[in-house]
C-alpha cells in the first residue's frame, strides 16, 4: 500500500528528458545543479500537476455539457484515496494468511499497533 500519486514518471523518464539536447540548447542558461533525487521530485511533481489540470477540465467539460453528476465518480476513479490505516488493518485481520508459525508480518504487527496507537484510552 503506497501513498504515492498515480502519475509519477518512471525514473528512466526523467533520466532522459535530463539528457535531452533539446533543454541545453536555450539561451541565454544558468548552470543549475540538482540531485536525481530532487529532479525526479521536480519531474514528479509536475506531471502530477498536468495530470490534475486535465482532469480538471475534463470535469468542468462534463458539467458544461450535462454530465455534472460524473464529475466525483470520475475524480474517484482516476484520483482513488489510499485506504486509511484502520481499514488496512481491518484488511490484514480479515484476510491475510498468517505464516506457517501462526503470526502476522513485521510489516502487517505495524499496520496494526499504528491503528491501535489512534484509537481513543
Amino acid at each position: 500500500m503506497t501513498d504515492q500519486h498515480p502519475i509519477t514518471p518512471p525514473p528512466e523518464l526523467v533520466q532522459q528528458w535530463r539528457e535531452a539536447p533539446e533543454f541545453f540548447e536555450l539561451s541565454p542558461c544558468a548552470l543549475v545543479t540538482v540531485t536525481t533525487t530532487k529532479l525526479q521530485d521536480i519531474a514528479t511533481q509536475s506531471a502530477q500537476w498536468g495530470a490534475d489540470q486535465e482532469l480538471e477540465a475534463c470535469c468542468e467539460w462534463l458539467i458544461l455539457n450535462g454530465y455534472g453528476s460524473a464529475t466525483s465518480r470520475l475524480r474517484d476513479a482516476r484520483r482513488p484515496k489510499p485506504p486509511s490505516l484502520k481499514e488496512q488493518a481491518l484488511e490484514i485481520v480479515r484476510g491475510t494468511p498468517v505464516n506457517s508459525a501462526g503470526l502476522y508480518s513485521y510489516e502487517h504487527v505495524e499496520i496494526i499497533r499504528r491503528a491501535l496507537e489512534q484509537l481513543d484510552d
